[in-house]
């Protein structure tokens, strides 16, 4: 009786863990590459993630008001330390990876011309990600104050919520050209979609991207993202980020 006591609560532990989800919030940018590294982490933990996208501004936005979300991949620095500073994180904010900026468009808008594009009045509409809230949208604006661009194209902007939007408004046509973050444009889903021009990267500042895992979760989450976070620098997940556009970082 005592050994089947001892059987049934580990098979009643072994169920709990098994069926144990994570939320990560991550930055839109890292929509395919995210969900690649979640179901890995997922077959070698057999610990679920639960992925949420969006702007790190918003997302930031949400954490701080209680979202439950168990860690944060942003497309920044300055968010995950912002949300150190005011106490909600439960590791030390460490870059990932490094984003690259590009310009997008299936509408067959001359890219030859790099940035300078948008200056052309054969260009109506550009689509941005909101510099108030998405690290690619601040980016891009510095890249075509860069080319001495930006007041030309002010007026043409169509500020999207995320990069998510921008790649929705740039596959519809909605927009002549849009500023995307490299590796949406290498999943699968968008690798033939019109054309795309990497922007020199001397135009922006580098996308250092972090993350830090969260303390609104429970405590047991905090352990499994924790988890999480250390399998973001494993040899599976840097060759996903890799294969999606990514820089990574030299190990300390």
């Amino acid at each position: 009786m005592k050994l089947l006591k001892i059987v049934l609560t580990s098979l009643a532990f072994a169920s709990a863990l098994a069926a144990q989800t994570i939320t990560v919030a991550a930055a839109a940018n890292l929509k395919y590459a995210i969900a690649d590294i979640a179901k890995e982490f997922s077959k070698e933990s057999g610990i679920e993630v639960k992925i949420i996208t969006g702007s790190s501004g918003k997302l930031t936005q949400q954490i701080m008001s209680g979202a439950p979300y168990d860690a944060f991949l942003s497309a920044d620095v300055e968010y995950p330390a912002k949300l150190a500073q005011s106490g909600f994180t439960t590791t030390p904010s460490q870059v990932y990876a490094f984003g690259t900026l590009i310009l997008w468009s299936d509408t067959g808008a001359d890219l030859s011309k790099g940035v300078a594009v948008v200056a052309d009045p054969s260009v109506k509409k550009i689509a941005v990600a909101n510099p108030k809230t998405a690290p690619y949208g601040i980016e891009a604006m510095n890249a075509m104050k860069y080319y001495k661009v930006a007041d030309a194209a002010t007026p043409k902007i169509i500020t999207a919520e995320s990069i998510s939007q921008v790649g929705a408004y740039v596959t519809t046509k909605a927009v002549d050209v849009g500023f995307m973050a490299k590796s949406i444009v290498l999943a699968p889903e968008m690798k033939n979609v019109g054309k795309w021009v990497e922007v020199d990267d001397k135009a922006y500042n580098t996308i250092d991207q972090a993350m830090v895992g969260l303390k609104n979760g429970s405590p047991e989450n905090q352990i499994a993202a924790k988890k999480f976070l250390r399998y973001m620098s494993s040899p599976k997940a840097i060759t996903i980020l890799k294969a999606n556009g990514y820089g990574i970082p030299a190990k300390k």
